[in-house]
């Protein structure tokens, strides 16, 4: 490690629309999954904290949900987490997916992100794989034009794929070089700073959302109940065992997620059990039920008690 007189450590913070790519590139730069990645818009709903470990810095990225028009109280307690959010980083990077053009929504969020004063402003082309160098430059110059308007100073305007690798190591050294000399944040190894119940929670919900209609996503919710080891195992095979609860707000949405005779909630055990095994890097054995909380999202009393 490099002398504590040049070594870096802060924090970048990813924003822009639902499914802009944001928790991906968060993945590619930790080079590991820490945060819930889903072709259904506004899957995160956590600020997660991934960690990239570096001989000179340490830098700690933010993972906000997608800011949008609220619709709910959900929604409103989301944006303002996001809000907040932005004024505590040192980086601030708004992310642009190269195949959709710039919309009222990244307006929206621009106009916003302008009202923050401290923050270094960065812009990131996305999913660059999806389109041809020519569609790129002229995706880069609505982005440069888009700033003008706003009256946003760009740091830097950077295009990336985190699915490719493109440039992903070239955003991590423009993000280090605006962070202040400061000691390392986290232990080595950390990846990041959620605790494991969490992590397991967004894994579930993860699998959960797969194949599922556009209303459900945003109905689900996902709770830990116990979790822990069991204890008349040897010390050569562990077992963890894990009970969680999935709500969501109608008899109509359990069904779809239980399936045809538990044929879907079976799918979605095997994939959550998958992925959380190759995270916690423990056999599991996953126990999940299925709940109404009905209209959860509206109402103040059970987002307190699902976590929100």
């Amino acid at each position: 490690m490099t002398d504590s007189t040049s070594f870096k450590s802060g924090f970048a913070c990813f924003v822009g629309r639902p499914n802009a790519g944001k928790s991906t590139l968060t993945n590619a730069l930790v080079g590991s999954k820490v945060v819930i990645t889903s072709s259904k818009p506004q899957t995160t709903r956590t600020v997660v904290r991934g960690i990239v470990h570096r001989e000179d810095a340490q830098l700690v990225l933010v993972d906000t949900p997608g800011l949008h028009r609220p619709r709910t109280l959900l929604g409103e307690r989301l944006n303002d987490l996001v809000k907040t959010t932005w004024s505590e980083v040192d980086v601030v990077a708004v992310c642009f997916p190269a195949n959709e053009k710039p919309g009222p929504g990244d307006r929206f969020i621009v106009n916003e992100l302008a009202k923050v004063r401290k923050s270094v402003k960065f812009a990131i082309a996305t999913k660059t794989d999806l389109v041809t160098p020519e569609e790129l430059g002229e995706h880069l110059l609505r982005i440069a034009e888009l700033g003008a308007e706003t009256g946003t100073e760009w740091a830097q305007i950077v295009p990336v794929s985190a699915k490719n690798g493109d440039q992903v190591q070239l955003l991590a050294d423009l993000f280090v070089e605006q962070l202040p000399v400061g000691p390392q944040l986290y232990p080595d190894g950390d990846l990041s700073d959620a605790p494991e119940e969490a992590i397991v929670a967004e894994l579930i919900r993860e699998a959960s959302l797969e194949g599922v209609r556009d209303e459900l996503p945003h109905s689900i919710a996902v709770v830990v109940e116990e979790m822990g080891l069991k204890e008349d195992r040897p010390a050569d095979k562990p077992l963890l065992y894990i009970h969680a609860n999935l709500y969501v707000e109608r008899d109509s949405q359990k069904g779809i997620i239980i399936g045809h005779k538990g044929s879907r909630l079976k799918e979605v055990g095997m994939e959550a059990r998958q992925q959380i095994e190759a995270i916690l890097g423990t056999p599991v054995y996953l126990d999940l039920r299925v709940k109404i909380a009905k209209d959860w999202q509206r109402d103040p009393r059970q987002l307190r008690k699902l976590g929100f």
